[in-house]
C-alpha cells in the first residue's frame, strides 16, 4: 500500500469531515482544474493531460468530456448559490454555458447522435469515425444540467438547453432498445446485455426529468429501473454482461463483475426513487445489501481498494474464455485501482448510510475512505493521480479514453458536500442522518 499523503483531504474525524471535503474539492480539485482545463479561447474544456496531471498531450476534445464538464461547473454553480462551498456561482455558471454552447454548435448532429472527437476548435477528427451513446447521453447531461442552474443562479436567457437534453435523452433510449446503438470505446459482446446501458438511461434520464418534468424522461428512467431488476438483479449480485443465449453462464464474459458501476449505479437509483415506486431504487435496504456485496467481492484483502473487475465470486475473474475484446480487457486490468469507482463508491455509501444507519455500510464507507485518501489524491493544489496498479503506484495508462477524467472526483465530493450542507437533496431520494 502507498504511502499516506502527509494530510488525508478527508479525514477520519466525523465532526471535522465535513468541512475537510469541501476544502478538498475546492482547494485542490476544482482549483486544479480551473487552471488547467478551460479552453478560454474556443470553449470546453482541455482533458487529454497525462496521469500525473504535468503534461497536455492533446487538444483533441472528446464530447464525452465535454458534456460531462458542462454538467460539473452546472452543478458547482447551482451549490454554490445555494450555500454549499465558498465559491462565486457565475464563474461557473460561464464555463458550463461556454462548453455548451461548443457541444452544441460542434458536436450534436440533426438525428439527435453526437460527434465522437472534434479539434480544439470544433472540427470532427478525420478518420475519428466512432461512435458513443454514452457520448450522446453525456451530452443530455449536460445540457439539463445547464437548464437546472440557469433556474437557480439567475434567469434563464433563452437557450433551449431543456430540448436539446430531451432530444438526445430519447434518441438515446431509442437506439438501446432497438439495439442499434454503438458504444465507443468498448462494443457491447454480441449475445450480452450490458449493465452500462440501463444504468446511463436511469442516471442521465433523472436529471433530464429534474429539468423538464416530462413524463416522457419519466418513463425513460422507470423502463430502465424495471430493465436492471429484470435482466442484471440475482438478489444483492448485479451481473455486468449477464448472457442472453444458453450455453454462455461459464464464460468469463458472464461471470465478471464490475463493482464500481454497481457501486456509482445505486445512488443514480436512490436519485431516482420517485420515478420508479416499490423497484429497487424504493428499497433501501435492498440497496444497501447489493452495495455491501459489491463492496465484499471487489475488496482487495492484500492491498485494499477495490479491483476494477472482479469474479462473481471475488477475486480474479474466472471461466471460459471466448476470444472477445471485452473480455481480453477484464482479464489484463482487473486488478487496477481507478479512481472512478473509490470517487463513486464513497459517496453512494455515504449517502445509503446516512439514510439508513446501518452500521456494515458505515463501515464499508470508512474502509473505503481511508484507502481512497491515502492512495489517490496528488497533494495540495492538485488533483488525483487517477490510474494506479494493484499496489496503489501510479500506472501511466489509458482507460475508456485518453484523457484525464474531471468528472467523477469533483462529483462525489460535490456530492458528499451538498448532502451534508442539506440532508433532504433536490433529487427524489429521500435522505437522513450525514455520516461522511
Amino acid at each position: 500500500m502507498p504511502e499516506p499523503a502527509e494530510a488525508d483531504p478527508i479525514g477520519a474525524n466525523p465532526i471535522e469531515a465535513n468541512t475537510a471535503i469541501g476544502r478538498h474539492l475546492v482547494d485542490d480539485v476544482l482549483a486544479w482544474w480551473m487552471q488547467h482545463g478551460p479552453d478560454r479561447e474556443h470553449g470546453g474544456v482541455f482533458t487529454c493531460w497525462n496521469n500525473a496531471g504535468t503534461t497536455l498531450v492533446s487538444t483533441d476534445k472528446y464530447t464525452w468530456s465535454q458534456g460531462r464538464w458542462v454538467w460539473l461547473m452546472a452543478r458547482v454553480a447551482t451549490a454554490a448559490a445555494r450555500g454549499v462551498g465558498d465559491l462565486d456561482p457565475a464563474i461557473y455558471l460561464a464555463q458550463a454555458r461556454s462548453t455548451a454552447a461548443f457541444v452544441r454548435d460542434h458536436a450534436v448532429r440533426p438525428d439527435g447522435t453526437t460527434v465522437f472527437v472534434t479539434d480544439r476548435a470544433g472540427r470532427p477528427k478525420p478518420g475519428a469515425g466512432e461512435a458513443s451513446v454514452f457520448a450522446d447521453l453525456f451530452a443530455a447531461l449536460g445540457f439539463a444540467g445547464l437548464a437546472q442552474a440557469e433556474r437557480v443562479v439567475e434567469a434563464p436567457d433563452g437557450e433551449r438547453w431543456t430540448d436539446l437534453g430531451e432530444r438526445l435523452l430519447a434518441t438515446a433510449a431509442e437506439r438501446i432498445a432497438a439495439g442499434t446503438f454503438e458504444s465507443a470505446p468498448y462494443p457491447v459482446p454480441a449475445g450480452h446485455a450490458s449493465f452500462a446501458l440501463p444504468m446511463i438511461l436511469t442516471g442521465v434520464g433523472e436529471q433530464v426529468h429534474r429539468a423538464t418534468g416530462s413524463d416522457r424522461s419519466a418513463g425513460i428512467v422507470s423502463d430502465a429501473v424495471a430493465q436492471i431488476e429484470r435482466t442484471h438483479l440475482r438478489e444483492a449480485d448485479v451481473a455486468e454482461m449477464p448472457p442472453l443465449v444458453s450455453g454462455r453462464d461459464d464464460t468469463m464474459l458472464a461471470r465478471h463483475r464490475a463493482p464500481g458501476h454497481v457501486l456509482e449505479a445505486l445512488w443514480f437509483l436512490r436519485h431516482a426513487a420517485d420515478l420508479a415506486p416499490g423497484s429497487l431504487a424504493d428499497r433501501l435496504d435492498d440497496l444497501c445489501d447489493v452495495a455491501v456485496h459489491a463492496c465484499r467481492i471487489g475488496w482487495d484483502d492484500e492491498h485494499g481498494g477495490l479491483f476494477r473487475f472482479a469474479d462473481r465470486d471475488g477475486g480474479e475473474p474466472r471461466g471460459r474464455r471466448t476470444d472477445d475484446r471485452y473480455e481480453a480487457l477484464v482479464a489484463d486490468t482487473w486488478d487496477t485501482k481507478l479512481w472512478w469507482p473509490h470517487a463513486e463508491a464513497l459517496y453512494t455509501l455515504a449517502l445509503l448510510g446516512a439514510q439508513t444507519g446501518r452500521a456494515d455500510v458505515a463501515e464499508w464507507y470508512e474502509r473505503l475512505r481511508a484507502y481512497t485518501m491515502a492512495t489517490f489524491p496528488a497533494g495540495p493544489g492538485q488533483e488525483w493521480i487517477q490510474i494506479r496498479r494493484r499496489d496503489g503506484s501510479p500506472l501511466e495508462a489509458t482507460v475508456a479514453l485518453p484523457v484525464k477524467d474531471p468528472f467523477h472526483i469533483a462529483r462525489a465530493l460535490l456530492l458528499l458536500g451538498e448532502l451534508a450542507h442539506d440532508p433532504l437533496p433536490p433529487e427524489g431520494g429521500r435522505s437522513g442522518r450525514v455520516i461522511a
